[in-house]
C-alpha cells in the first residue's frame, strides 16, 4: 500500500539520498553523468532543500510503499496565478509500475484544489518515458523548451499541465 507523509528538516538526508538513486536510473541514458552530477549538486543540495522547507508554498511528501520510503514528491502552490508546479517526482527503481507515481499524482491534485489552485505544471525532458505516464494521468503538452541551467548544460523539456 502506498502512503505519503510530509518531509521535515530531519528527511533531507532520505531525499537527498532518494534523489541519487532514482536520478542515477531514470537518467543514466538521458543525460551525461557530468550533467547528473551537477544537476543533483545545484538541485538538491542540504541549503536548495532547507530553503524550500521554510517556503510555506513549497511541500515534499515522502513516498512510501509497505511503510519503506520509494520516493517523493515536491511542488509548490501558487507558483504562478492558480497554478502549482510540481517540481519533483521520483521513484526509486523497484518502486515503479505498482501505482505509487500514480497515487503521489492523485494526491497532488487533491492538495492543488485545496490550495485554491486550478492548474499543475510540470517539465519534463523530451526524451524521458515519464511523458506517457503523465499523459496517462491527463496531463498534456502546452510548450516545449530548452533552458540554460548553468555549467554549459541545458534541459529540453515539455511543459505539461493538468487543469482540474
Amino acid at each position: 500500500m502506498t502512503s505519503l507523509i510530509k518531509a521535515i528538516e530531519k528527511d533531507i538526508p532520505l531525499i537527498r539520498e532518494l534523489a541519487e538513486k532514482s536520478w542515477k536510473s531514470a537518467y543514466a541514458e538521458l543525460l551525461s553523468k557530468e550533467q547528473i552530477d551537477y544537476m543533483l549538486a545545484e538541485m538538491y543540495s542540504v541549503e536548495e532543500i532547507s530553503a524550500h522547507l521554510q517556503n510555506r508554498n513549497y511541500h515534499y511528501y515522502l513516498i512510501l510503499n509497505e511503510n519503506i520510503a520509494v520516493g517523493f514528491i515536491g511542488f509548490e502552490h501558487h507558483y504562478e496565478l492558480q497554478t502549482t508546479k510540481l517540481h519533483r517526482i521520483y521513484l526509486v527503481e523497484n518502486a515503479k509500475g505498482k501505482g505509487c507515481g500514480k497515487t503521489a499524482l492523485n494526491f497532488l491534485k487533491k492538495q492543488t484544489s485545496e490550495s485554491g489552485d486550478s492548474r499543475i505544471i510540470l517539465n519534463v525532458n523530451k526524451e524521458n518515458n515519464a511523458k506517457s505516464i503523465y499523459e496517462s494521468q491527463g496531463f498534456s503538452v502546452y510548450k516545449e523548451d530548452v533552458f540554460d541551467i548553468g555549467n554549459g548544460f541545458v534541459m529540453d523539456d515539455y511543459l505539461m499541465e493538468f487543469i482540474l
